[in-house]
């Protein structure tokens, strides 16, 4: 899977971007179809402890995921996308071995 992250406004370091890669790659476990997912990392100019802004698009064949979460770090907010993603992928899964 590719996994391309985006940070807008700021430069990401190098393990930031490799701890999202280690975090996504856990859910081809899932679903082994994932075709990229792309990451954008934003930061908010708020007086907020809240500002940094995770959201991600996942693609599999037919269709695509999008989830965006507001957490205080960016390792925490891929956590909460990527467990988003783990649960919607898991009912995709269930839906295709139905209809088969």
């Amino acid at each position: 899977m590719n996994v391309n992250t985006q940070s807008i406004n700021f430069v990401a370091d190098i393990k930031l971007k490799n701890f999202i890669e280690k975090r996504f790659e856990k859910l081809n476990q899932f679903y082994d179809k994932i075709i990229q997912t792309d990451v954008y990392l934003k930061v908010e100019n708020t007086s907020n402890k809240e500002n940094k802004i995770f959201e991600a698009k996942l693609s599999v064949p037919g269709d695509t995921f999008v989830v965006k979460k507001q957490s205080k770090s960016f390792e925490e907010g891929a956590d909460l996308v990527a467990s988003s993603l783990e649960r919607q992928l898991k009912r995709r899964k269930e839906k295709l071995r139905s209809h088969s």
